[in-house]
């Protein structure tokens, strides 16, 4: 089984692209309008940053949860107890971004952000009527002016042999969120879990772009889409002395979102913030 690649300009691509989602939780899009030039910009400027000590002065806040969150203070997933082995840095549009680097972040967000909205009115114009019944309003105006859509800007440092027993990268785990945009890593590693409880490679062709469902998507579809466990798997060999940097954009609704007669968008993240241990 693999996952297939659709083509973003095919006449039926959000047909092909929706039954993906919703039978293996993620989607991979290829000549999509996301500039490769862009993304390859950022993978350089910040791997940059995240080798230096700069990174440092924009250590994260508590309340605002924007800026640098380094490897002590990583995520542990829901059901784990090892931190991943990961660093990263949270952008919000209101959010701290360092200035030499704010442009191409700045420009790719509103990129990926408009691109999502499509994305999500695939989604939606693909469900079944009982399905499309259960949104509150329609997916793409969820997200619409929304503050809390976070883009994660992620390093996975080079292994060095002294990664605590049973660490990996990203442990697995399911987002938070509508939807997850990420553009194909520069290092392959990311898996998906498959119904069998074994797991698939996610194509990484530099290029692509990789779409997966949130449990907020979950939530207010009644489980038709699925939001599938995931995780970055630890390289070996030669690949093992390379850093990885991917580039996430969580699609959040703004707080006050009905998602389902249990939860606002709001009292969902705050939920799962708890549980992740970063509030």
């Amino acid at each position: 089984m693999q996952l297939p690649t659709v083509d973003y300009k095919a006449p039926d691509a959000a047909a092909h692209f929706v039954e993906s989602l919703r039978n293996t939780g993620f989607g991979v899009l290829k000549n999509h309008p996301i500039p490769q030039s862009l993304v390859e910009s950022i993978y350089k400027n910040w791997q940059d940053f995240f080798n230096s000590e700069q990174k440092h002065n924009f250590l994260f806040s508590k309340e605002t949860q924007d800026g640098y969150f380094p490897p002590s203070v990583s995520e542990v997933a829901k059901g784990f107890t090892i931190k991943d082995i990961k660093e990263y840095f949270h952008v919000y549009p209101k959010g701290r971004v360092p200035a030499e680097l704010e442009a191409d972040v700045r420009e790719y967000y509103r990129l990926a952000n408009e691109f999502a909205a499509t994305l999500l009115s695939w989604v939606q114009a693909e469900a079944p009527a009982d399905v499309r019944a259960k949104f509150s309003i329609d997916l793409k105006d969820m997200i619409a002016d929304s503050e809390q859509t976070l883009l994660r800007i992620l390093h996975y440092p080079p292994m060095t042999g002294d990664e605590e027993p049973g660490a990996i990268r990203a442990a697995a785990h399911g987002d938070i969120n509508l939807l997850t945009v990420l553009p194909a890593s520069n290092e392959p590693g990311l898996q998906v879990q498959k119904t069998d409880g074994g797991w698939l490679d996610v194509p990484c062709d530099f290029g692509s772009l990789i779409i997966n469902i949130g449990d907020m998507l979950q939530e207010a579809s009644g489980g038709y889409f699925p939001s599938t466990i995931h995780r970055v798997i630890n390289p070996t060999g030669k690949a093992s002395t390379k850093s990885r940097i991917s580039l996430p954009l969580f699609l959040h609704p703004r707080p006050d979102v009905v998602l389902s007669e249990r939860y606002t968008a709001d009292s969902y993240l705050q939920e799962r913030l708890r549980e992740l241990g970063v509030k």
